[in-house]
């Protein structure tokens, strides 16, 4: 078995029948195996699956058990040496996935490798980051990309080459199944959003290698899951953010960090209740991004309950 594709679904059912089709299309005469672990999906998701694609194994949970968990039920199964965990709004390209595995086979020392993802446009997104410190959680990051392009790289840098970076971004990321061993599984404490990144952090911190691989373009249309409950998904960022840091960074500074950005969604209330004034509350858009700022504070006034968000 060369490779096992991880895709987790919920409620997207176009999405995943698209990127499936692309991987198919993409991975030439490669021995695969493909689990997508559903979370409760009630738009058909499964029975499109199980009739456009029944050689997919499908495991089917009866509620959205969260990222981590769901891709940790398939990688307890699977067979293959390396494994690439892929978004349903993600569409692989010809060559993204052999770039992918030829890198991961020529760098033993290689844990995770990552695609560069795009833009509709073809243009380039950020695929990496840096683990979240307080400086770059406290601060605007696009401005500490521009003064400080080395410590803070971005998109804007152009690899000709693999580079290796803190952390890629999990729409599109092979792993390999003897780091995994050495490391673990995804912590499932984390529901949505940073799952990736503190499984970076800690294979990095047990010697293996994190890269992006220029080379492994994907499309990344963004139009899954958090699309549709903005609000709930904002929580559940903030949420992983707190624990990301209570994990690596310890108490203390996970409570620096929840003073800096309750101050940030204070101004940013009042800055987005002017507009909605000025605009006599007409202008859609910035009711929005009102009523999101406005659930995720209210969330730190109830000192962030865990019943809120996507995690039910």
């Amino acid at each position: 078995m060369d490779l096992s594709v991880i895709i987790v679904n919920w409620n997207t059912r176009e999405l995943i029948l698209q990127s499936l089709r692309s991987l198919y299309g993409g991975v030439g005469e490669l021995s695969m195996e493909i689990f997508v672990v559903d979370n409760g999906s009630s738009d058909g998701s499964v029975e499109a699956m199980r009739t456009t694609f029944p050689e997919v194994v499908l495991v089917e949970n009866l509620k959205n058990l969260g990222f981590a968990r769901a891709n940790n039920e398939a990688l307890r199964r699977v067979r293959g040496e390396y494994i690439l965990l892929l978004n349903t709004d993600v569409i692989v390209q010809r060559d993204t996935v052999t770039a992918l595995l030829e890198f991961m086979k020529k760098n033993p020392q290689a844990g995770i490798a990552g695609a560069q993802l795009l833009n509709r446009d073809g243009t380039k997104q950020n695929s990496f980051d840096n683990f979240p410190t307080l400086l770059s959680e406290g601060l605007n990051k696009s401005l500490l990309r521009t003064i400080f392009p080395k410590r803070f790289p971005s998109k804007r840098i152009s690899f000709s080459s693999p580079a290796e970076v803190e952390s890629v971004l999990g729409a599109c990321m092979m792993v390999r199944k003897e780091a995994i061993d050495e490391v673990g599984l995804m912590d499932e404490d984390y529901f949505l959003f940073l799952e990736e990144t503190d499984w970076c952090y800690r294979m990095r911190k047990k010697g293996w290698g994190i890269y992006l691989i220029p080379r492994a373009r994907a499309l990344h249309l963004q139009g899954g899951t958090v699309d549709r409950v903005k609000a709930q998904a904002k929580v559940e960022y903030y949420r992983s953010r707190y624990l990301f840091f209570r994990k690596t960074q310890g108490a203390f500074r996970t409570g620096v960090l929840k003073g800096i950005l309750i101050l940030r969604l204070t101004m940013g209330l009042l800055m987005q209740g002017l507009v909605c004034l000025f605009t006599l509350f007409q202008n859609r858009k910035a009711r929005q991004r009102l009523a999101v700022t406005w659930k995720v504070f209210a969330w730190h006034a109830r000192f962030c309950p865990e019943g809120v968000g996507l995690k039910q």
